[in-house]
């Protein structure tokens, strides 16, 4: 035993331990100080929704460097009125606003006024929701949200799923478990093949790559011309594959592509999958809330048939970002996948309640399902419901407003709410009238659109999903567009 050291006086620690307790008293604050500090950060939020209706739809921000300076931790208190004032000018007052009703770029996040509520308690109780024996009545609500969504996506009893940080984290979950259940080991992967299209989202190869399948053969099957896999080209490839001694595995469908809201074939796709015994996977991270409309539930037909899938109810549900969701039809794959436990967890082994950290990448989480069961509990469904069926609607009427534009040339007729267009005017390059046409658009910031390329044509996107958006909203970008289009037509 080291004797060498002399212990100091427990009267000594005492009384160092009650000055670092005064020292940080601050960290506990009294309830007059918290009632002030919500009632700021209230006028704060209150004013900012207000000022968001008139505002532009993108604000350039101040210089990086003095950006940096007033954010710069210097490690001394300020005031709460001072830190609103810093958040203000520096970061809910630039960049893109997404939570415009005239926002049209890429798939808008929502962002209603009952998750931010959901947000603020699940922030102060603080219960930890990865394992059901800490927090049983957070691990359970997250868990009959799960139940929710497997209703609502057709899914049986064997289903289970986790809510995610988004459609990245829940598609890694998906193409792990998958790898897991069809047993894909190292030696495996270079011969495993998995199909899909040029459409599929670029966080799927993504996935791939985390999860040690980056050397797993990508199969791009053609498309038809309306931007759906080909079916009879997948049951081509599967086949050609085997027989040259290759694994299909898995298909990586689209349920609402990112680019055009192309939806896949899925009942056909389906039935092909399950004949070759391949892992048949669906990104609804857009499209999947639009199973609550009549219109969405016939377009998405046979995602139920699905051995997993993904959605983000930050985008249909209309959540701030940072929510995702993760299905599996097999429950116990997802389970076999995932399920890891320390010993310093052994008092809990023969725990019962559902933990979210034996279906999930993660272990330590924040409570994030709150943020979505509160909405639907204060509101109900059918508002949801009619919303979306309203962007479906506005998408269709912007692409007939837009079919007798001079020069306008339209893609294909949208199976969800994403509209793709381009203007041809004679004597100019497409792509650089169109490009310049954005520019035009981003720079005015009354709406706020992007692009992409499709078959190598810069293309302009009208992504109709904001949870304020309405018919006013959409004929301000028509209006916006005519506009545009006659001034780079005059030069």
């Amino acid at each position: 035993m080291d004797t060498s050291r002399e212990k100091p006086p427990a009267g000594d620690i005492v009384a160092r331990l009650l000055e670092l307790q005064q020292g940080a008293a601050p960290l506990q604050l009294d309830s007059q100080t918290r009632r002030a500090a919500l009632a700021k950060v209230a006028e704060f939020t209150e004013s900012f929704i207000e000022r968001s209706a008139k505002q532009a739809v993108y604000q350039p921000a101040p210089a990086a460097a003095d950006s940096l300076a007033a954010l710069r931790i210097t490690g001394q208190p300020d005031t709460i009125e001072s830190a609103l004032d810093i958040l203000h000018e520096h970061v809910s007052s630039t960049g893109q606003a997404i939570v415009s009703d005239r926002f049209f770029a890429y798939i808008p996040s929502g962002g209603i006024y009952p998750s931010a509520l959901a947000d603020f308690i699940a922030a102060v109780i603080n219960r930890y929701a990865g394992v059901g024996y800490a927090g049983p009545g957070a691990a359970r609500l997250e868990q009959s949200l799960v139940n929710w969504l497997v209703d609502l996506t057709g899914y049986p009893e064997t289903a289970e799923g986790d809510l995610t940080s988004g459609g990245s984290m829940a598609t890694l979950s998906a193409v792990v478990t998958a790898r897991e259940a069809h047993g894909i080991g190292s030696a495996k992967v270079s011969r495993s093949v998995v199909y899909l299209t040029p459409q599929m989202h670029h966080t799927f190869a993504k996935a791939l790559r985390i999860a040690g399948m980056g050397d797993c053969v990508l199969r791009q099957v053609p498309m038809t011309g309306e931007l759906r896999m080909n079916v009879a080209e997948l049951e081509h490839a599967i086949a050609a594959d085997r027989d040259a001694g290759l694994t299909p595995w898995l298909v990586a469908t689209s349920a609402g592509s990112t680019d055009v809201g192309a939806v896949d074939p899925l009942d056909d796709i389906a039935d092909v999958a399950r004949a070759a015994g391949v892992w048949f996977h669906v990104d609804a991270a857009y499209g999947g809330a639009f199973l609550l409309c009549k219109d969405g539930k016939t377009r998405l037909a046979g995602l139920e048939k699905s051995d997993s899938l993904v959605l983000d109810p930050h985008k249909g549900f209309f959540l701030p970002s940072g929510t995702g969701a993760v299905l599996v039809r097999d429950g116990q794959k997802m389970r076999n996948a995932f399920r890891a436990r320390g010993v310093y967890m052994q008092d809990i082994e023969d725990d019962t309640e559902r933990s979210a950290c034996d279906l999930s990448p993660e272990l330590t989480r924040p409570f994030r399902g709150l943020r979505f069961w509160l909405p639907l509990k204060l509101l109900g469904v059918a508002p949801f419901r009619a919303a979306l069926e309203e962007k479906l609607l506005l998408a269709r009427y912007f692409r007939d407003c837009m079919r007798d534009e001079e020069h306008c040339e339209l893609g294909p007729g949208p199976d969800l709410s994403v509209v793709t267009f381009r203007y041809l005017p004679s004597g100019h390059d497409p792509d650089a009238f169109n490009r310049r046409l954005v520019k035009e658009i981003q720079d005015d910031a009354r709406v706020f659109l992007t692009s992409t390329t499709i078959d190598g044509r810069y293309t302009i996107r009208m992504a109709i999903l904001g949870f304020n958006t309405h018919l006013e909203s959409v004929d301000t970008a028509i209006a916006v567009i005519r506009e545009k289009v006659a001034l780079l037509l005059s030069r």
